[in-house]
């Protein structure tokens, strides 16, 4: 398979694992945000989605740091009603 070479697809490719993430680890997510230890709680499952982004991009569009700004987007960003001491 070919390396996603477009910032778009890249992003997509994040976003999607991100939202993978989010999917199957609701429980995880929502008691890490609520006990200030989301990414203690999620650290493999993030860095699993981490090691797939990188397999399949392009050096130069990993160095963008589009899966850390799913990561935030998706498991933190739209998670905002929990109640949480993080905000």
């Amino acid at each position: 398979m070919a390396l996603i070479e477009t910032e778009e697809a890249a992003r997509r490719l994040a976003r999607a694992i991100a939202s993978d993430l989010s999917l199957y680890n609701e429980e995880k997510i929502v008691e890490g945000i609520t006990r200030d230890s989301l990414f203690a709680k999620l650290a493999e499952e993030i860095e699993e989605g981490r090691a797939l982004f990188r397999s399949r991009v392009a050096p130069e569009l990993y160095a963008k740091n589009f899966y850390d700004r799913a990561i935030i987007d998706i498991l933190v960003r739209s998670k905002g009603h929990i109640k949480s001491v993080m905000w």
